[in-house]
């Protein structure tokens, strides 16, 4: 069974307890809940039970450190953070978490339930019986002026009141989105959506920590929804809304009925600001999207384009709003990628053909240059005679470079089957190389199959122009004093390795899909299938074996006839 930790960040909240004793009854899987009372002991204490753990701080230390602090201690699948003030749906946690187990989401997505609004309590006049929804403690009834009243607590969720979509301005500051649910993309159970209320969210815990956790550099508060929504989209992830399931969520705007976190203009303005220039400077080192691919992929967005339809129109219309025009736009041509294929021309046919039938049909419409040792009919074809190795590789790189004309290029190798979701992406900086992590090894006599965290050439893309200066040392270098194995073969500074004949940062992705990359013997680098043929443990994280490759099928003792179907396009 799946396993969830529900993380609640609390400083001097009088619903604590109520938010704890809601999800303990109405939870129905392996869940745990992490309390961080941040800076005070809760107003009621907190009955003991094996399900919830405490973190006390006597000094506060913000709310996302305390998000952050708790994620470190779980250790379960999956993280949850919600706001001390919330009631959930029954069985909430299975629902979140289905369809990541069942396959329909992947596991670079974060997902927000359905919210409400929470109905806490109400205020109750001792004079006249008159009901005040909450709120500050009236100075004197309405009705019949008694400064007497008592708190009568509700807890009930307002299923009137509920949104599932959200969105963020040019400011940037959070909106909700009530059009957006007439548009045909936001139909169905587990619908896209641009951004998200800061109260509830979840999300794999290892693609928790891919996104850095909480930036504490916003400050404790502000902005937090806008920086999960980002980080999920320009991560080259996804964020949806789950309507199968909800949270309801206390709010509190009321002059006299705000939140127990100090959160002061100066702290909200100092977030909106460093919110904005990450963002829309494109600024953040693990993003693989700049913030035009999110406003293009929601638009028409109010505040950023032109409306395009009748719900968006009578949407800014009443609420007396103006499109503006976009502050960051996209561009009118986005920038081309190629793909550079190269092969020694010694590789086992069924192998060779499969994965060449699987790179021309994915290409997604980029430009292909193969580079061979002998000639071949695949794409634009180089030659480059030699003795297989590592300069020859080099050299083969090079030249496929050299003859693309194109922006951005890919590097592809000649025993790796690509999945269609490798080529959709578009690296946003040119001073970096990006490298698509999400591969699977399989054996090709056995069909066993690996994975574990690694960057390799084969997921490269990057700058053409800032490849070929690289290769062009490479090869200087290795003509001239040799390959060295502590050189690598992979460009960039990566962490744990000296510097190789650049400096220049990487950044790991991962496609929707996995790519496979076939062993059989005779690659370039060393087929390894335990943790134990790894001397240094930590380049070898986050082991898996398996019989099957997720969106591939079984692999286990039927690969020559798993390869003929690819080759044949089944």
């Amino acid at each position: 069974m799946s396993s969830l930790t529900v993380m609640i960040p609390s400083r001097n909240e009088e619903w604590l307890l109520r938010t704890i004793q809601d999800i303990l009854k109405n939870m129905r899987g392996d869940t745990t809940i992490i309390a961080v009372l941040d800076g005070q002991w809760p107003t009621e204490p907190i009955p003991d039970h094996p399900k919830v753990h405490l973190v006390y701080h006597p000094v506060s230390i913000g709310q996302r450190a305390a998000t952050n602090e708790a994620a470190r201690l779980a250790s379960s699948r999956y993280l949850m953070k919600a706001d001390a003030h919330c009631a959930f749906d029954e069985g909430f946690d299975i629902k979140l978490m289905a369809p990541y187990e069942n396959g329909e989401l992947g596991m670079d997505t974060t997902t927000i339930p359905r919210m409400y609004n929470l109905h806490v309590f109400d205020w109750i006049c001792d004079g006249c019986g008159l009901r005040t929804y909450q709120g500050p403690k009236p100075v004197a009834c309405k009705t019949c002026q008694s400064p007497e009243s008592h708190r009568d607590v509700v807890w009930t969720p307002r299923l009137n009141r509920g949104t599932d979509f959200a969105r963020f301005s040019s400011e940037p500051k959070f909106e909700y989105w009530s059009a957006y649910k007439h548009r045909p993309e936001a139909a169905g159970d587990l619908a896209d959506v641009m951004c998200c209320v800061g109260a509830g969210w979840l999300m794999p815990r290892d693609w928790y920590w891919h996104l850095g956790g909480c930036d504490e550099g916003h400050g404790s508060w502000g902005s937090q929804g806008i920086e999960v929504a980002c980080k999920s989209w320009l991560s080259g992830g996804r964020q949806v809304v789950n309507k199968r399931t909800w949270f309801s969520h206390l709010f509190r705007t009321q002059p006299g009925f705000g939140w127990p976190y100090e959160m002061s203009g100066k702290q909200v303005a100092y977030a909106k600001k460093y919110s904005r220039d990450l963002w829309f400077n494109n600024k953040w080192p693990t993003q693989t999207r700049p913030l035009s691919w999110l406003l293009e992929k929601f638009s028409p967005v109010p505040g950023w384009h032109e409306p395009a339809n009748a719900a968006d129109l009578a949407y800014v219309t009443q609420k007396g709003q103006s499109f503006a025009a976009p502050a960051v736009k996209a561009p009118t041509v986005l920038p081309s990628v190629g793909v550079v294929y190269y092969t020694n021309n010694q590789l086992d046919p069924a192998i060779f053909n499969a994965c060449q039938h699987q790179l021309q049909r994915n290409l997604n419409g980029n430009k292909l240059v193969s580079v061979s040792m002998v000639p071949m009919a695949f794409g634009e074809n180089v030659v480059v005679p030699g003795i297989s190795g590592p300069l020859q590789m080099f050299r083969q790189i090079l030249a496929g470079l050299e003859k693309l004309d194109t922006d951005y290029a890919c590097l592809c190798e000649h025993d790796v089957l690509y999945d269609c979701s490798h080529f959709t992406f578009i690296p946003p900086r040119r001073d970096t190389y990006y490298y698509n992590t999400h591969f699977w090894r399989v054996d090709a006599e056995t069909g066993r199959a690996v994975t574990y965290d690694y960057m390799p050439v084969a997921g490269l893309c990057a700058d053409r122009q800032l490849l070929v200066e690289h290769y062009r040392k490479m090869v200087a270098e290795v003509e001239a004093h040799g390959y060295d194995h502590g050189m690598g073969y992979e460009p960039g500074l990566h962490p744990g390795r000296k510097p190789g004949v650049d400096s220049h940062p990487v950044v790991g992705w991962k496609s929707a899909a996995p790519n496979v990359d076939i062993r059989h013997g005779e690659n370039l680098t060393a087929s390894r299938w335990s943790q134990d043929a790894f001397r240094d443990k930590t380049t070898c994280q986050h082991w898996q074996e398996a019989d099957a490759v997720p969106g591939w099928g079984m692999t286990k003792s039927r690969v020559s006839v798993w390869l003929y179907d690819l080759a044949q396009g089944a």
